[in-house]
């Protein structure tokens, strides 16, 4: 026998397309036996409430509030039963029931007040209606489907702790009317009951589930499925946590736990007559049947060692403190009594092992009262001294880690706590069983969310979890999505590496996406419906603290974005970029810049500056710190500039090469950058820096190719006018073939720090005049290498290198972070 509980409440389907849904998923199951209890409909419990208080109070207009309510279920039921026979048999029943409610609300009104028996019996009507709307939609299907009220055969009594279920009692009651009524399924109300002496009561909030339970253990169930409008039970808070994964299998005990800490798709005693009679449970989403959901058991699973993380909002921290309390038995013992003479329930507590003091977390609500009974109840110890004081710390949330897993799994709560201090959240206060089964923290509710995130992320994502923003969706931005989403499942199944692109910013628009994009479409990048670009919002998001480490890659060559970076890494986010300004821009910043990654743990990573994907600094910087003299490097480092005097020869135009090579993306996106020599001065300062040499633009002697009167035309207009000037190129080209030498524009750097940058006429036979196309090519004289130069050498130009460029820097970054790479 399968035992099912259905929650009708929480979906966005109509009340009769949500029972309709319901009834054929009962049929489909094709189960030899079911017994379906099911609760009422969305809010019906409420209106019910509202009603009986309305009523008494001779407030409002509660008899067409009624009427309202009789009018949804006739709608429903007219919508579920087609035939004039079943929908008349319908309509007398639902109008019967609520003639009895409108007696009910009437006595109520004369009486002028709500006794307790009666709310009871009103706020369990709803499921009543409910079941009879099912029942007769099936029976209108041909499907057997006999109608149980519940408070026929459950019988309880009422505890200090529980509604405790009278089992003999309620097993007698239910084989006599199984005997009465043999049947395939039989529909039973959810949440209500009667005590022993039989008046009618309820299961409490979520009674539903519980009732589910309970019939599931009577009738001897193989399983018990509830169903309800999620996929099962999470790891977090999905509204809290979104990276929240299913949890496929718990125990018992790690289910209670979770539930007692707040998670909402189940409450704790539902699964006390389950586990009694070892019946596993499963949560189940009534509108994704194919998703398996959630099983509980006794068993569980060990893996993963953490499997939830839940809270308690709304809470206070109570302290007493006092060297009086030290060695003195008893302490504990006044303090839970008091409290629970005054009703009041701790959530958690904490003492340190000096007994110095002890913590308790109440609810928010009885924060007050709790202070005020202990501090009459050590009335005497205050005013001797032995107690220093008893205070109260408000917003306070308690969260907590759950798992079976944990117990002897060492380094767990080392996790946690090295989680909670990297996303800077400060512990009010631990506590933790013996059976290691649970890992319970107070913290600020104003730090909750972010420290929710913070350990989620620990224990539900790779270490290695970056969350990347791209600045500058343009062509190299757009060769470096295609990289990502190319490597990113390869990545993580190899080298755990989790790069989850996460924002997209263009100098204007931004796309966001919480969970990593995927499936990129690179000529779209930033979607359908970009945001306006909200940089600080953007660069937030981004380092969020959910996740362990941020990258920011800024693919512009804007000096308004690389004056960012400095605030960025003093955030401890890691910047990777292939823009130029930070690294040859003014000296202070770039050495304020250095001394940022000295005392922040960021990375500055600028590999694709300098000869696109080539590895020219990484080669610098290994040749300096192994100890290695760079007296002199010598290089073409524009991809531009080698791919116009690669292929400019007599009779063609320069300034036509210089339009080809700018719509072919190898060009900065104003090619006055790379004419003017500028761009590769940067690099040569870059360059220079990286040697621990001293300077910038100004102390480069540079050669432009830009002539004079073209400096401050858009970029179309300077095109144009470049054609003008093909002439005096010409001239230059002529006067090295009459002496079978190239053209090549070089840069120079020697040990001393004299830098040039020129066009030059080279002999045939030099390393730089044979280079395929946009190849950029670096010469290291060094200690080592000084008979025979270190040659670096290959294409410097074009979005795909410099994009790899980018992803070179950006796994080493990871491989810093522990990735296996």
């Amino acid at each position: 026998m399968a035992w099912i509980t259905h929650k009708f409440g929480g979906s966005s389907l109509a009340d009769a397309d949500c029972i309709a849904h319901v009834a054929r998923l009962l049929v489909d199951r094709g189960d030899e036996q079911q017994a379906v209890v099911v609760s009422a409909m969305a809010g019906v419990t409420n209106e019910l409430l509202a009603l009986a208080a309305q009523a008494a109070a001779n407030e409002g207009d509660w008899p067409g509030r009624l009427q309202q309510l009789l009018d949804r279920h006739l709608e429903t039921g007219d919508a579920l039963v087609q035939t004039p026979t079943g929908r008349e048999a319908l309509h007398n029943e639902l109008q019967r029931r609520f003639g009895n409610l409108r007696q009910l609300l009437d006595s109520l009104a004369l009486m002028g007040t709500t006794p307790s028996e009666v709310v009871e019996l009103i706020s369990g009507l709803g499921e009543l209606y409910s079941a009879t709307l099912l029942s007769a939609h099936l029976q209108s299907l041909d499907e057997e489907a006999v109608f149980v009220d519940a408070r026929d055969v459950l019988r309880v009594r009422h505890t200090a702790l529980m509604v405790a279920v009278d089992w003999p009692a309620s097993r007698e009651r239910l084989d006599a009317l199984r005997q009465a009524n043999p049947a395939r399924r039989y529909v039973i109300t959810g949440f209500i009951c009667r005590t022993r002496d039989g008046r009618i009561s309820t299961l409490g909030r979520n009674g539903s589930d519980y009732s589910g339970s309970i019939f599931g253990r009577l009738f001897g169930a193989d399983e018990i499925h509830i169903w309800t409008n999620v996929d099962g039970l999470l790891s977090a808070d999905p509204g809290a946590v979104p990276q929240a994964v299913l949890l496929d299998h718990l125990s018992y005990r790690e289910a209670f736990e979770l539930a007692y800490f707040g998670a909402r798709v189940i409450h704790p005693q539902a699964l006390s007559p389950a586990q009694e009679a070892a019946i596993p449970v499963f949560i189940r989403n009534t509108f994704n049947p194919d998703c398996p959901g959630t099983r509980i058991d006794s068993q569980g699973h060990p893996e993963p060692p953490v499997k939830g993380l839940s809270g308690m909002a709304n809470m206070a921290l109570i302290t007493i403190e006092g060297a009086g309390m030290i060695g003195v038995p008893g302490t504990a013992e006044r303090v839970f009594s008091a409290l629970h003479r005054a009703d009041i329930s701790v959530a958690m507590i904490s003492q340190s092992s000096s007994e110095h003091s002890i913590c308790l977390v109440v609810p928010a609500a009885d924060s007050h009262s709790a202070s005020q009974v202990l501090e009459d109840a050590f009335d005497r110890e205050i005013r001797h001294g032995q107690i220093q004081r008893i205070f109260s710390v408000p917003d306070i949330r308690v969260l907590a880690i759950v798992g079976e897993g944990m117990t002897g799994t060492p380094g767990v709560a080392a996790r946690l706590f090295a989680a909670l201090g990297r996303a800077g959240i400060n512990v009010r206060a631990i506590a933790q069983g013996a059976s290691e089964r649970n890992i319970s923290v107070a913290v600020d509710e104003a730090d909750a969310e972010r420290a929710l995130k913070a350990i989620h992320a620990v224990f539900y994502l790779s270490e290695q979890t970056l969350s990347v923003g791209l600045i500058g969706p343009g062509q190299v931005g757009r060769a470096l999505i295609e990289q990502l989403e190319s490597t990113r499942e390869r990545l993580l199944r190899d080298a755990s590496l989790d790069l989850r692109l996460r924002g997209i910013a263009s100098s204007s628009k931004m796309r966001l996406d919480d969970r990593g994009m995927r499936d990129i479409d690179p000529a779209a990048a930033l979607g359908n419906q970009p945001e306006t670009l909200d940089l600080k919002r953007f660069v937030d998001f981004i380092d969020d603290d959910h996740l362990p480490h941020a990258v920011l890659i800024d693919c512009t060559a804007s000096a308004d974005i690389a004056r960012h970076y400095s605030d960025w890494l003093a955030r401890g986010i890691h910047v990777i970029t292939p823009n130029k300004h930070a690294g040859s821009g003014d000296l202070d910043t770039y050495r304020r810049l250095r001394g940022l990654l000295e005392s922040h743990n960021a990375r500055w990573r600028y590999e694709a500056t300098v000869g696109a994907g080539l590895p020219v600094i990484q080669t610098l910087r290994d040749l300096i710190d192994t100890g290695d003299r760079v007296h002199r490097i010598d290089g073409i480092f524009s991809g531009t500039l080698a791919y116009l005097f690669n292929r400019y020869q007599a009779g063609m135009s320069f300034a036509e090469l210089v339009s080809e090579a700018s719509a072919a993306g190898y060009t900065e996106p104003d090619p006055r950058d790379d004419l003017s020599g500028t761009d590769v001065a940067r690099k040569l300062v870059i360059l220079a820096r990286e040697m621990g040499l001293n300077i910038g633009l100004d102390d480069i002697e540079v050669e432009s190719l830009c002539p004079s009167g073209l400096d401050d035309c858009d970029i179309d207009d300077f095109l144009a006018g470049l054609a003008g000037h093909d002439h005096s190129m010409a001239q230059r080209l002529v006067e090295a073939d009459s002496e079978d030498k190239v053209l090549r524009y070089v840069a120079s750097l020697d040990g001393q720090g004299r830098a040039r940058v020129a066009l030059e006429a080279l002999p045939g036979d030099h390393p730089f005049a044979h280079l395929a196309l946009t190849d950029n090519v670096v010469a290291f004289k060094t200690d080592r290498y000084c008979d025979n130069p270190l040659i670096v050498q290959g294409p410097g130009a074009g979005p795909a290198v410099t994009a790899a460029g980018v992803f070179a820097d950006l796994l080493r970054v990871a491989s810093h972070l522990g990735a296996r790479l």
